[in-house]
């Protein structure tokens, strides 16, 4: 009988989760959308936070649009690494919009920033499970949280999925190239 053994190089620290975010696509003109222009460029200053504040508090936004505005100020919390704000913000998109998959893949990713793997698990597999534009970021901060728990096995096809699904990322990738895969009898 053949067993697969999997193993991460030993040293090899965890990639930040934050690398690996998934930004709401908000359009209409608006602060709503120079929100999401600015999330989409992958912005994290405290200046890009403002549209999203106030098309939040000002502008007339149908629940996805508020939701995804909640989102897109989340990730560039997310990106400075102030993961209690950011989980903040994503725990209010889930209020206003519960089946918007991002709002939990990213509340995932602050989880696991925060070295609370299994949390992390259990809002990625929501997000995957209502479906996200980028699943790739999904399945890469999932292998994230399985590396945290130990579970090198999983971590290591969460990673070949991420590849598969987003080829030409190099993170996944590089996270790989970290096990070694032996077959024993």
């Amino acid at each position: 009988m053949k067993r697969l053994i999997l193993c991460a190089a030993v040293g090899a620290g965890l990639m930040v989760a934050t690398e690996a975010r998934a930004s709401v696509t908000v359009i209409g003109g608006g602060l709503a959308e120079a929100c999401s222009k600015a999330a989409l460029a992958g912005h994290s200053g405290y200046r890009f936070e403002a549209p999203c504040t106030q098309a939040i508090e000002q502008e007339q936004l149908s629940n996805r649009d508020r939701a995804g505005t909640f989102v897109n100020r989340g990730v560039l919390k997310l990106r400075r690494l102030d993961f209690a704000a950011a989980t903040k913000d994503f725990n209010q998109a889930v209020k206003v919009k519960p089946d918007l998959g991002e709002a939990y893949v990213n509340r995932g990713a602050a989880s696991i920033g925060e070295h609370r793997y299994a949390d992390g698990l259990t809002d990625l597999n929501k997000g995957l499970q209502l479906g996200i534009e980028e699943p790739a970021k999904a399945y890469y901060n999932r292998a994230l949280a399985y590396e945290g728990l130990d579970d090198v096995k999983s971590a290591y096809f969460d990673y070949q999925k991420a590849v598969e699904l987003s080829p030409d990322w190099p993170a996944p990738k590089q996270e790989l190239a970290r096990f070694h895969v032996e077959r024993r009898e």
